[in-house]
């Protein structure tokens, strides 16, 4: 197996040092990117509950258009994007196997989660409401969010997240998930991993890693390319495919939103806030960032600083 992308990973801790497991409510302000790619060692369970969003998992494109459940297999390239403005958001249950494990190496660990961690075994992609195990997996996913105390924060923007040391809790949301593993065992929805897909999604890792490392410097697709032994067309198919934007595109917008961090956060002037973002030419820069934000770098500063006083 490949090592996998260290800047793609996730590096916030979920859970408890003595308990991996956290919920998160994620709520959109209006249309655009929700949670940006990464990739984390644990399981991830999203609860949409409405709205209109688009799901990317590794290589793949799902469109979320009403009440679903979604799972993310350790190690899998991620990322969501509310398609409409209104779209309400999606609560997500992130846990490591860990706490699920058992010292007796029964038929459960030996067969279910032993494979899964080793990235033999895959949960189902996603579950829909006319699936006859579905509201069971819900219910048990909800019953797990009521035990860290949901809901958090109904009203809030942006992601928070809650953890939990009570013993009856624990209990309770291994209880839970243990469930949810049960019923999608009872319908046979585990599948073995896809050698082929595996190598595709490290060699899309490698080369976002390269960019989120590398976006300061000049960045050639022809340089992106021999790192996954492609040549330039088929490179530039593959990732268009893969990501859903060619890599000019994605460089371009990762270095605006680097821009935007950079004017949010710091007093830089807007000259070095262009070089720190990877543009040597201040017109170019100034012309990428009205493109992505429909502003100027002094306007979006402005407008920014003066939403956060508001809250």
């Amino acid at each position: 197996m490949q090592q996998l992308s260290p800047a793609l990973k996730e590096l916030s801790f979920h859970g408890t040092k003595s308990f991996h497991c956290a919920i998160y409510q994620t709520r959109s302000l209006g249309k655009g990117a929700l949670v940006k790619h990464h990739w984390h060692e644990e399981v991830e369970i999203l609860y949409f509950f409405g709205g209109e969003f688009r799901l990317e998992i590794n290589m793949e494109q799902f469109y979320v258009h009403s009440e679903a459940l979604y799972f993310i297999n350790p190690g899998e390239l991620h990322s969501i994007y509310a398609e409409k403005a209104g779209s309400p958001g999606e609560d997500a249950i992130v846990f490591s196997l860990d706490i699920l494990s058992f010292d007796s190496c029964d038929a459960a660990q030996i067969q279910l989660i032993q494979p899964i961690k080793n990235g033999k075994m895959l949960f189902p992609r996603c579950l829909l409401p006319d699936h006859p195990g579905y509201l069971t997996v819900r219910d048990a996913f909800l019953d797990t969010m009521h035990s860290f105390g949901y809901p958090l924060n109904e009203s809030a923007p942006l992601k928070y997240g809650a953890v939990t040391d009570d013993l009856t809790n624990q209990l309770f949301i291994k209880s839970s998930l243990l469930r949810i593993l049960a019923v999608l065992s009872k319908h046979k929805l585990f599948t073995p991993t896809e050698k082929d897909l595996n190598k595709r999604v490290e060699e899309i890792k490698t080369v976002l890693t390269h960019i989120r490392e590398k976006y300061k410097e000049k960045i050639y697709i022809q340089d992106l390319a021999a790192l996954v032994h492609m040549n330039e067309q088929y490179f530039c198919r593959f990732f268009k495919k893969s990501i859903g934007r060619t890599p000019m595109e994605y460089l371009n917008e990762y270095r605006i939103k680097q821009a935007m961090r950079l004017l949010e956060e710091t007093d830089l002037p807007v000259t070095e806030v262009c070089l720190e973002s990877g543009y040597n030419n201040l017109g170019n820069f100034l012309r990428a960032f009205k493109k992505y934000t429909k502003t100027t770098p002094l306007k979006y500063r402005i407008h920014f600083h003066k939403e956060e006083k508001l809250y």
